[in-house]
C-alpha cells in the first residue's frame, strides 16, 4: 500500500453559538474554518484527521500541510506509521515557526487508516485498556459571575459528567467569588477544576491556589506560563491541590519538565503532542514517572475521537474533557456525547471508527485543496 495525495475540505462554521450572549470576543473570528483532510491510499483506503480552525488558521493549515509535507508522504507505506512519524517530526524540525500540530495532524490520518486495514478501533491496535471514559464538562463562559458559575455548575452535575471545570481567566479579585460558588453549587465530593491558559502570574496563582485548597479543587491547571519550569514546580510544592501542566510543551520539553517535576499531572493530545504516536509515547513516559496525563480537548471533533481512543488504551488517566457542543460536529452519532452515566464509549468501527455526515460536509466545504 502507498500514500497517493491528500485532499482537504475548509469547513465553514458560525462561531457565535460558542460565545452566546457574552458575544465573539474582540479579535476572535465569527466564522471558523476547520480543515479537513483526506489522505488517500492506492489500496482504495483512506485516512481522515482534521487541523485546529478556531484561532484563523484553518485555512493556512490546509495549504501548508499540502505544500510542505505532502511530498514527504508521497509513495510512503501508510502502515508504517512509527516510520513516518520520525521522518516528518525530522521535517518540522526546520520548520522553526511550527510545533508539533502538523505531525499530529498526519498521524491521525495514518492510525485511521492502519485500523481499517486491519478492520480495528485504533484502541484495539494500542493495545485497549477499558472501552469507555469519565468525562467531564468545562465550563462555556470566560467572563462569568458568581451567578453564572453556580447555575451552570449545577446544570453539568445535573446532566450527568464527572466533573466541571471553571475557564476563565481574569484576576483573583474577579475569579475567586467564582470559585466559592461552583464548590457551594456541587457540594463537597464533585470534582472541580480550575484553568487559567497561563494568565496569571506567581503571586496571583499563589492566592487564588490557597482557595483552591481550601474549597478541595481536584487540579490547578496552566496557572502561569508552563516554560517557567521553577515557578511551576515552586506552586506544586507550596500548594495541596495538584498543578497540572504540559498542555502546550512539545514532547522534548515534556520530557524534562517531568524528568525536573514541574507538575503533578500531565496533560497531552493527540494535536500538540505529535499524534496518537505522540500521545501515547507521553502516556508512557509519564507512567514511567508514576504521573498521571489528562487529555486535553482540541475542539476539534476528529481529533478528539482519537484522543479518546489512546484515552482507552492507557490506565494512567482518568477523564475526557467534554467542551461546548458546537464542536461537535461533522459525525453521525454524537461520539463524543456522554451516556447517562456520564461516560463516552470507545467508538467500535475500524480505525477512528466514526461515520462522517457528508451531507453537512458538503454543505459546509468552502473550498477544496488537493494534492500532488
Amino acid at each position: 500500500m502507498k500514500i497517493t495525495g491528500l485532499t482537504a475540505r475548509l469547513l465553514e462554521i458560525d462561531a457565535r453559538p460558542r460565545f452566546g450572549d457574552e458575544g465573539v470576543p474582540p479579535g476572535r473570528p465569527s466564522v471558523w474554518h476547520y480543515p479537513l483532510f483526506v489522505l488517500h491510499t492506492d489500496a482504495g483506503i483512506d485516512g481522515y484527521s482534521m487541523g485546529y480552525g478556531n484561532q484563523g488558521d484553518g485555512k493556512a493549515l490546509a495549504h501548508l500541510v499540502r505544500d510542505v509535507y505532502l511530498a514527504e508522504l508521497l509513495g510512503e507505506n501508510p502502515l508504517f506509521v512509527e516510520a513516518i512519524w520520525h521522518k516528518i517530526r525530522r521535517r518540522t524540525r526546520h520548520m522553526y515557526a511550527l510545533m508539533d500540530s502538523v505531525v499530529g495532524i498526519i498521524d491521525v490520518a495514518l492510525w485511521d487508516i492502519v485500523g481499517k486495514q486491519m478492520q480495528q478501533p485504533i484502541a484495539m491496535l494500542l493495545g485497549a485498556y477499558r472501552t469507555r471514559v469519565p468525562g467531564y464538562a468545562t465550563g462555556y463562559s470566560f467572563h462569568p459571575t458568581p451567578d453564572i458559575v453556580f447555575k451552570e455548575a449545577s446544570q453539568m452535575k445535573q446532566a450527568g459528567y464527572h466533573g466541571y471545570k471553571l475557564h476563565f481567566w481574569n484576576d483573583p479579585k474577579t475569579d475567586i467569588p467564582c470559585m466559592y460558588a461552583a464548590r457551594e453549587a456541587v457540594g463537597p465530593g464533585f470534582p472541580l477544576m480550575q484553568d487559567l491558559n497561563s494568565k496569571y502570574n506567581l503571586t496571583q496563582a499563589l492566592e487564588a491556589g490557597r482557595v483552591l485548597d481550601e474549597l478541595n479543587f481536584y487540579w490547578f491547571e496552566e496557572p502561569i506560563p508552563e516554560r517557567q519550569m521553577a515557578n511551576v514546580r515552586k506552586l506544586a510544592d507550596e500548594l495541596k491541590t495538584p498543578i497540572l501542566g504540559g498542555e502546550t510543551l512539545r514532547l522534548d520539553e515534556m520530557a524534562e519538565h517531568i524528568r525536573y517535576g514541574a507538575f503533578d499531572i500531565a496533560r497531552g493530545d493527540v494535536y500538540s503532542k505529535a499524534g496518537i504516536t505522540g500521545l501515547y509515547k507521553t502516556y508512557a513516559m509519564c507512567e514511567l514517572f508514576g504521573l498521571n496525563l489528562e487529555v486535553h480537548t482540541m475542539a476539534t471533533p476528529l481529533l478528539d475521537v482519537a484522543n479518546l481512543h489512546v484515552a482507552c488504551a492507557v490506565q494512567n488517566g482518568e477523564f475526557m474533557e467534554i467542551i461546548h457542543p458546537v464542536y461537535r460536529f461533522g459525525m453521525v452519532g454524537n461520539p463524543l456525547d456522554i451516556d447517562a452515566d456520564g461516560y463516552l464509549h470507545m467508538p467500535q468501527g475500524p480505525g477512528l471508527g466514526i461515520e462522517l455526515d457528508w451531507d453537512w460536509i458538503e454543505d459546509h466545504t468552502i473550498e477544496v485543496i488537493t494534492g500532488p
